[in-house]
Formats: structure tokens, C-alpha cells, sequence
């Protein structure tokens, strides 16, 4: 899959790995919160400390008054869903809605085909058409690039669709600008020209599909004329873009989490992943779609995470949920009780959390204790009470699923872990042991928990074992039935070329009986964001704003290395010339970004990467921009329509020339 490559931020890991940057000992503030003035103390000082001050907090205020948040920092499964699961389950502490970046991209598909997996990466050789929708695949999906490569030399053709033109737009056969939040339309608008000329797949959409009847009466709402209203792509090129992808074959969708982080992200995902049951693409080597392959895994979560822990805790039942896209309200205005304690690893929400003016306010509550594993002294880490030193995944051992492919892994350690610096699962252990809590799991090794999450009832799994994965390494999942392509050097895995969908019906959903019981539209159908140019927001606030992803950068790891940042230039608005030309600005003029949450000084780029009415900005630490502010103060908590997922795209702001320069 990897070709023997590394991408681009990953190439750069030993800089991290041995920076004189990295935190290498626990510390306790010695400064104001976010400051960033700390001292060295012991393990058994930090510890001791931390426990103190938990059992203080559940006396007073009962253990949900503890909130845990991580995500994504260590992907390995052990380091983010296993000791520590355990440890505030047995304690009683609220949990954490985990759904900031994919969950209503998974609910979107769960409803359609019912799995959140879909076509092989390796695959994408065969294909002769490549819709790389809302995915910057030179970005964020590095490795998948060689089969389109593959492809393209074969004849295919590579189009992207995306309301930035980013560095996979600009080597595209052609690039579609469409308006944020718009997909649904390009999809039913697509659907319209498809169905409309008959060039569905009647067999498979009769044998493997349910509802087309609803679906084909849907689409008649969204003609081209009025999709391209909708979705800024002209009439002439939706019609030409959907005779394409039905008569091009094999054509495959690459969607990317992007275009699911819109207000009805979960709808968009749920309408583009059908294109490929109406025009019977699943049945092809290198057609159909993927977003994420992960739920091809299912490993044994509940063994890992041990969720029944909850009922010997001093609450004695299941704790409350808080959802991690609100934690800036959950640190200003929860009560019941309010949280107390916050213990952050493995993300740092002082720069990725949306609304920062918010989260940043509760960071700096005298009240709160925080305790944050960390790395590096990120923004987080200067809002902590305590800062205990993580390990990098060169340090550990771990079991490591994948959402771009569909390869078990085990990673083992490399060197041992410098300076004092710990695991999660020693970390979480040793906090068990000084809370009193008795059970053995706490005392489970390394190895026993991957036995433990090994031993699952998914077919896929069966002959997978942890002495198999330390032998080779990586192991392709089991799939029940394979196809042989012609060139092909393995057989490829076709999830649905004969149906077998995991809805209710067995069949793709066009029309969702789930979605009606929950009062929901049961077909697809576009409504637009209520933070978009179709809103009344939109006369005082009229430009879309994408708070995206940066190249180099894994979020905001890597954005502290000078090395890495010269690949990288931050700080920018990126603008059309006519929003630009209207306002006054210049190509490299200082301007102010405000909307009614916050504000943020950038330096404009006017150079032809947007649209009229979009601006684009990229994530970066927040005490390393001008003012102490990154673009999260512009972006709302608002929750997608499914999922309860960040709306980072669903964002309105004006543009005004600065006095002031970033």
C-alpha cells in the first residue's frame, strides 16, 4: 500500500522524535493558565497529585465533574481506547461524544449502504474515471496517489471536486469549484441526468437497491438549472460530469472527510455514496467509493474498553455524555455537575476545538484542574495544571486498524522511551492503582489487551492473531469473497458487487425507513446550511469560509518545526480577486476576518484557489499566530444534521482591510 514511502510529515517524524522541544519530564505550573511556566517535579509528585485532587473532586462534586478528552494524537487503539477507557469508566467520569472529525460522515454512509468501508485503494489502478470529491488526496491521502497515477497512464482521467483548488485540483484532468455545503445537490443533480437518460443499472439497481421509486421522483426536484444555482458548476458541466461517470468505466468516487463538515455533511456523504449503487459500480474492479475502510475491522472494542467498569463505579450505572465539539460550553455552562476536571491526551482542543474564544475562557478557569499529556508544549499544554511526558509511537507497542486500507498492523517500539516519558496505558495503570481501583484488567500487560481486542466475532479477523501480526507485521483482512481482475496481482475485494449491504432491507437504501421513523426526510434532498450565502446571515457576513486543513501539518502536529513550516506558509486568506477588488484588497495586504464569535488578522492571497464568495484559511497553533488566535475563533459549535459532527465549513465571516499587521 505504502510503496516503501513515507508522506510528507511523517519523512520529518526524527526531528520531532529527538526535538529539544519535546517534553521529557512531569511538570506543574508555576505561572498564570496559559502562561506556559511550569517546574519539573517527579513521577511519583505528579501522580500522587493527580489522584489527590480526582478523589477530592468526585467527593465533592461526584465523578462526572471529570471529563476525559482525547481523539486522534496516537491512532494506535491501545493508546487511545483501552487503559484509559478503563480507568474513567471505573471511575464514574462523564464520557466523551467522540465525533468531532468522521461521525456523520459514518452515519451518512451507514444509511445508505450500511458499512463504513468501500472500494480498495489498490484498486484505483483499474479505474478510468477518478472523482476525487472534497478530497485532497496529495495532502491527506499521500499513498493512493500511485494507483491514480497507475491509472492515468492507462487513460484514466482524474477530476476533483472541492470549493478549494488545492494541490490535487491543480494536477486534475479538471477541477470543479463547487460552493461549501452544496454536494447533495451535484449528487441529485447527477442522479437527475443519470436516471433521466436511462443510463442507471436497472438490473443491480432492482436486485440491490431499495426506495428507487422515491428516489427517481426526488431527483425530478433538482434539474441541472437549478443545481447550478445551488452549487456554483454550470449547467453544461453537471450534465457532461454525470454522462461521464455513468458510461466511463470502472469510475470510482474517492470521497474525503471534507465534504462532511457542512451542516448536512451526514446527507451529503448518505447522497454520494448512492451514485455508485444507481449506476451499479460496486460490481467492477476499481469502480463503487470509499471514505474510510475502518469499519472493516471491528475489533473486539468492548474487551478493550471494558464499558461495564461504569457499573462498579459510585455511580453504578452508565455516565453522562459529553460531546467534544461543545467543550467550550461544556467548561462555561454545564452543571449537574460542572466539569472540574479535565484530563486532555492525545489532541489539543485549545487549538482544534471550534469556537476557541469559548474553549480558551473555560481553560482558564482558577477552578479547573487540567492535566494534559503531551509531547510537546502545545497550546493545551499551557492551560494545564499538570503536564505529564507522552510517548511517541516509536516508544510503545500497539495494535494499529486503518481507515485508508485493509491492513492489520502491530507496531512495536523502536528505542526506548526517552527521558521519564510514559505510555497512556502506564499512565492510566498507575493512576488505577493510586484511585484503589482492584480489578484485574488494570493490571492487564500490553500483549493481553491486543489478545483481548484480537478475539472478536468479525469473519475477518479469523486467523489473526497477535503471533501472526508480530511475525509479519501487517496482514490483510479476511474477505469471504474475492474477485480476480485481469492484470491484477492480488483479488480484490468487492463489498457490494452482489448486494449483501448491512442495512435492514439487505439492500442500498434510496429511501430510509429509519431516517422516516426518526421524522426525517426519507430521500435525499439538499437544504442549505443555516450559515451559508443561501442565509439571512449571509447580508452581514457573505463569504463562506473553509477552516481547512494544511498540507504539512497533521492537524496541528508538526506545526511548531521550523523545517516543516517553511514547507508550509501560514497566516493566509486565500481570496477570489473580485471579493478581493470589491473590499479593497491586494494581494498581500493585511486584512481582519470577523464574524460575530471572534476575530483573526491574516495576510490575503488573492491567487485564484477559490471561487467568488469563498475565502480559505489553514489550522495552525494558536500561540504561534498573530495574537494568540487561529482560525477556530471564526468557527461555531454547531453540530451536523447527523452524527453530531463539527460544522467547520458551515461558516460565515466579512473581510475588511487592517490597520494592523499579522
Amino acid at each position: 500500500m505504502t510503496r516503501g514511502f513515507l508522506c510528507g510529515k511523517v519523512a520529518r517524524y526524527l526531528e520531532r522524535e529527538y526535538s529539544p522541544e519535546r517534553l521529557l519530564y512531569p511538570l506543574r505550573r508555576t505561572g498564570a493558565k496559559g502562561e506556559g511556566r511550569f517546574a519539573r517535579i517527579t513521577w511519583d509528585e505528579a501522580l500522587d497529585e493527580i489522584a489527590a485532587r480526582f478523589q477530592a473532586i468526585a467527593a465533592d462534586s461526584g465523578p462526572e465533574a471529570i471529563l476525559p478528552y482525547s481523539y486522534g494524537g496516537s491512532m494506535g487503539y491501545l493508546q487511545g481506547s483501552g487503559m484509559d477507557r478503563r480507568f474513567f469508566h471505573r471511575m464514574g467520569a462523564s464520557r466523551l461524544d467522540r465525533t468531532i472529525c468522521s461521525a456523520a460522515g459514518g452515519v451518512g454512509l451507514a444509511e445508505s449502504t450500511g458499512f463504513k468501508y468501500g472500494t480498495e485503494p489498490e484498486q484505483f489502478r483499474h479505474s478510468r474515471l477518478i472523482l476525487a470529491w472534497g478530497a485532497n488526496i496529495l495532502g491527506t491521502n499521500v499513498h493512493l496517489w500511485p494507483f491514480i497515477v497507475e491509472a492515468r497512464r492507462q487513460g484514466a482521467r482524474l477530476y476533483t471536486i472541492d470549493p478549494h483548488r488545492n494541490r490535487t485540483g491543480e494536477l486534475a484532468d479538471k477541477h470543479f469549484f463547487i460552493n461549501p455545503g452544496s454536494d447533495t445537490a451535484l449528487a441529485l443533480g447527477m442522479m437527475h441526468v443519470i436516471i433521466g437518460e436511462n443510463l442507471h443499472d436497472a438490473d443491480y439497481v432492482a436486485l440491490h437497491t431499495s426506495g428507487f421509486d422515491a428516489l427517481r421522483e426526488r431527483v425530478q426536484q433538482y434539474p441541472p438549472e437549478r443545481v447550478a444555482s445551488l452549487t456554483g458548476i454550470a449547467k453544461e458541466e453537471i450534465i457532461q460530469l454525470a454522462r461521464e461517470y455513468a458510461t466511463v468505466r470502472p469510475a470510482v468516487i474517492r470521497l474525503n472527510y471534507g465534504l462532511q463538515r457542512s451542516e448536512r455533511g451526514a446527507m451529503a456523504v448518505r447522497a454520494i455514496s448512492l451514485l455508485p449503487a444507481v449506476t451499479g459500480s460496486w460490481k467492477e474492479v476499481g469502480g463503487g467509493s470509499t471514505l474510510s475502510t475502518s469499519g472493516a475491522f471491528q475489533i473486539n472494542r468492548a474487551a478493550l474498553e471494558l464499558p461495564d467498569l461504569q457499573l462498579a463505579s459510585p455511580l453504578g450505572r452508565e455516565a453522562r455524555i459529553v460531546n467534544m465539539v461543545h467543550l467550550g460550553q461544556a467548561l462555561n455552562e454545564l452543571n449537574g455537575p460542572p466539569i472540574k476536571a479535565l484530563v486532555v491526551y492525545n489532541s489539543n482542543p485549545a487549538a482544534v476545538v471550534p469556537n476557541q474564544n469559548a474553549v480558551l475562557k473555560g481553560l482558564r478557569r482558577d477552578d479547573l484542574f487540567t492535566v494534559v499529556l503531551e509531547q510537546m508544549q502545545n497550546d493545551t499544554a499551557d492551560y494545564a495544571d499538570i503536564v505529564l511526558p507522552a510517548t511517541t509511537f516509536f516508544e510503545h507497542k500497539d495494535l494499529q486498524i486503518a481507515y485508508g486500507h485493509y491492513y492489520l498492523q502491530m507496531s512495536n517500539p523502536a528505542i526506548e522511551p526517552l527521558g521519564e516519558c510514559r505510555s497512556n496505558v502506564e499512565v492510566f495503570r498507575a493512576l488505577a492503582e493510586r484511585m484503589g481501583f482492584a480489578e484485574d484488567c488494570f493490571g492487564e500487560s500490553v500483549d493481553q489487551m491486543i489478545d483481548a481486542a484480537l478475539n472478536s466475532k468479525n469473519p475477518r479477523l479469523q486467523g489473526i492473531d497477535r503471533h501472526r501480526l508480530q511475525r509479519e507485521g501487517h496482514v490483510r483482512l479476511g474477505f469471504e469473497k474475492q474477485f480476480l481482475a485481469s492484470g491484477s496481482p492480488f483479488p480484490a475485494f468487492l463489498p457490494f458487487a452482489e448486494g449483501n449491504f448491512d442495512t435492514s432491507s439487505g439492500k442500498a437504501e434510496l429511501y430510509s425507513e429509519e431516517l422516516k421513523a426518526q421524522g426525517m426526510d426519507p430521500v435525499v434532498a439538499f437544504v442549505p446550511p443555516s450559515e451559508s450565502r443561501h442565509s439571512a446571515q449571509a447580508k452581514a457576513f457573505p463569504l463562506e469560509l473553509l477552516a481547512r486543513k494544511a498540507d504539512n501539518f497533521l492537524n496541528t502536529s508538526f506545526g511548531n518545526f521550523a523545517a516543516i513550516q517553511n514547507m508550509e506558509e501560514v497566516g493566509l486568506l486565500e481570496m477570489n480577486a473580485a471579493d478581493a477588488q470589491s473590499r479593497g484588497i491586494a494581494d498581500g495586504d493585511a486584512v481582519r476576518v470577523f464574524n460575530r464569535r471572534g476575530d483573526i488578522l491574516l495576510r490575503a492571497r488573492v491567487d485564484g484557489a477559490v471561487q467568488a464568495g469563498v475565502v480559505s484559511a489553514k489550522l495552525h497553533w494558536a500561540k504561534l499566530s498573530f495574537g494568540g488566535r487561529n482560525i477556530n475563533v471564526l468557527t461555531s459549535e454547531k453540530l451536523t444534521d447527523l452524527g453530531n459532527s463539527a460544522t467547520f465549513y458551515s461558516v460565515l465571516v466579512e473581510v475588511e482591510l487592517s490597520k494592523s499587521s499579522p
